[in-house]
C-alpha cells in the first residue's frame, strides 16, 4: 500500500477488529531510550559485540544495554549469538523482523533531514 492509499484508508483501519491500534505493539516494542539506537548500530555494522555495541552508544550502561536487548531479542528484531569459546563470545545482530524496520527508518531519516535543521 502506498502513503497515499494509508492516508486515504487512515481511518478505517486505525482499530484492528479487536478494537486495538496496530501501531500501538509496534510503538512499545520500539519504545526506550536506547532500542532505537542499538538497531540503528546494528544497521551500520554488523554483527556487533557488547562491548562494541556499548562504545557505540556512549553513556549506556551495562545494566541498561543489557536490558534493552533481551527485549529486542524476546520481540524476535535481534539475534543474540553465543560462541562455545573461552572466553565467550556473543555477537548481536538484527534479524529479518528487525532489518524490515530499515525502510521505516529510512522514512523517518528523510522527514528528519526535511524538518529537523
Amino acid at each position: 500500500m502506498t502513503y497515499e492509499e494509508f492516508e486515504r484508508r487512515v481511518g478505517s483501519i486505525i482499530l484492528t477488529k479487536g478494537g486495538n491500534c496496530p501501531v500501538t505493539p509496534v510503538v512499545k516494542m520500539l519504545q526506550g531510550k536506547w532500542k532505537l539506537q542499538i538497531i540503528y548500530e546494528l544497521c551500520i555494522q554488523s554483527p556487533l559485540r557488547f562491548g562494541e555495541l556499548k562504545k557505540a552508544l556512549g553513556p549506556i550502561t551495562n545494566t541498561m544495554l543489557t536490558s534493552a536487548l533481551r527485549e529486542l531479542e524476546a520481540d524476535g528484531l535481534v539475534r543474540r549469538e553465543q560462541y562455545a569459546e573461552i572466553p565467550p563470545r556473543v555477537e548481536y545482530s538484527l534479524t529479518e523482523k528487525g532489518r524490515d524496520l530499515l525502510p521505516v527508518f529510512h522514512a523517518i531519516c528523510q522527514w528528519g533531514m526535511k524538518y529537523i535543521p
